[in-house]
């Protein structure tokens, strides 16, 4: 089935265009089957192009899938116009007395600061919270990873002394996790980040399993029973471009930036790059959706509530 997104949302004409198959409202209602409810808190400053990468993935499932978009309520990004969040997005406030069966946090660029100096941290925390009694599964990606099992089990964010930034090589640790079903043992993943977390402090909570790892980046995707919680540190959901425009942008801007790890042909910068992680990520957003369509209640409102 396909992803069921506002018509008029910028997505939609790009994933038509891709081939991803889209509905709207008008042939989602003439289906009898209740579609899976899948939240995505948008915190990165182009809303857009991370609206795209997920919508992307989600909509290759062959299940119905219903995307709400959410924002958070008193913070303003500087690179969406206003006029797309309110014509597509809901704040939180306005989504919280809703249950749904899968709710996605992004990554921000704030992760060079401490949690506390976040000006939406208070909010933030209240949506973590929220998640254990009115989401069945979460996905945590990236800073949003980081700020996850910060919240929930203390573990520290370090930062590093570079940037880890390219496509690096990940081992699968776990290839009995459905989450992991048709990984290769070896595959690519990549790494756009200033902090880590370390698989030291993971270790010393019981309830964390460690299922992707790099030898050289550390751990990528934590699981956990309980809330059926997901912590991916990297970027599955990145375009082709997305580490490219990032370099560019940086070197356009007059800041200190190394060429982006085993990314660019040949190292060649002039030389558009391969995307090495495009089926990978269909994998672990495919997985992830059967999980939680195989698991979740029928009945939204059980949601939560130990049924």
């Amino acid at each position: 089935m396909p992803i069921k997104i506002p018509d008029t949302l910028p997505a939609f004409e790009t994933l038509v265009n891709e081939g991803v198959r889209v509905m709207t409202e008008t042939a989602a209602v003439r289906q009898d089957i209740r579609p899976l409810q899948i939240g995505l808190l948008n915190l990165m400053p182009n809303k857009i192009k991370t609206e795209i990468q997920i919508a992307r993935l989600i909509g290759a499932t062959p299940l119905q899938v219903e995307l709400t978009l959410v924002r958070i309520g008193g913070y303003r990004p500087k690179n969406t116009p206003e006029e797309h969040l309110f014509a597509f997005y809901e704040t939180w406030e306005e989504v919280k007395g809703r249950k749904f069966d899968g709710f996605i946090i992004t990554g921000a660029p704030v992760e060079t600061l401490d949690y506390d100096e976040v000006t939406y941290w208070d909010e933030l925390k209240r949506i973590f919270d929220w998640t254990e009694t009115h989401v069945h599964s979460t996905l945590n990606v990236c800073w949003g990873a980081m700020a996850g099992i910060y919240h929930f089990h203390g573990v520290p964010k370090y930062p590093l002394k570079e940037k880890a930034f390219g496509v690096y090589r990940h081992q699968n640790l776990k290839p009995s996790s459905v989450y992991l079903n048709g990984f290769s043992d070896d595959f690519a993943v990549p790494v756009s980040r200033w902090t880590e977390v370390r698989r030291a402090d993971i270790d010393r909570v019981p309830s964390l399993e460690v299922l992707m790892e790099s030898k050289e980046m550390g751990v990528c995707l934590v699981h956990e029973k309980k809330g059926n919680r997901l912590y991916m540190f990297n970027h599955v959901e990145y375009d082709s471009t997305s580490l490219s425009d990032e370099y560019f942008r940086d070197v356009d801007a007059g800041v200190p930036i190394k060429l982006p790890h085993d990314y660019f042909p040949h190292n060649d910068s002039t030389l558009p790059p391969q995307n090495r992680w495009r089926s990978h990520a269909h994998l672990f957003f495919g997985n992830w959706i059967n999980e939680m369509y195989q698991t979740t209640p029928y009945e939204l409102e059980k949601i939560g509530s130990g049924d």
